[in-house]
């Protein structure tokens, strides 16, 4: 038998908390403070700046760079970008904004500054367009089955 007075938990009915910031903001952060601060605007630094490296059971050494360990930051934060952007709501359509933005602030400062000019800071410029689109494509495809016909 149900109780009719049930009121679900309040963590149940409550929305998860609202981060408007878009992840990809992070390891642009991170690159520019890197980059200019131990790398002193050189771009090459990135690429020449390995962190660690193992020997392989194929006897070949793997070098983890300091640009690769970047781009795997870009990855994660990515992840969670796309998940964030299956939430449907207004709060969706500024963060896609946002995200729109933190884009075009990759894309000026590779056209503009020195330090920028790497494959690493292009892949990272990638993932932000990557979260861009995948926003506003999740966003329509959400949208279009909230529709209904009669």
């Amino acid at each position: 038998m149900t109780n009719p007075a049930y009121v679900a938990p309040a963590r149940l009915t409550r929305p998860g908390p609202v981060y408007l910031v878009p992840l990809l903001v992070i390891p642009l952060v991170i690159y520019n403070i890197i980059g200019f601060v131990f790398f002193g605007g050189n771009p090459a630094g990135w690429a020449n700046s390995p962190l660690f490296s193992i020997f392989m059971a194929s006897g070949a050494q793997w070098v983890l760079t300091s640009g690769d360990l970047m781009v795997v930051v870009g990855l994660v934060c990515l992840f969670f970008e796309i998940l964030k952007a299956t939430r449907i709501g207004t709060t969706s359509m500024i963060e896609h904004v946002f995200s729109t933005v933190v884009f075009i602030i990759y894309l000026v400062e590779f056209i503009l500054v020195t330090a920028t000019a790497s494959s690493t800071f292009f892949m990272l410029m990638i993932m932000s367009l990557i979260d861009v689109i995948a926003g506003f494509s999740v966003s329509m495809s959400a949208a279009q089955r909230d529709i209904t016909y009669n």
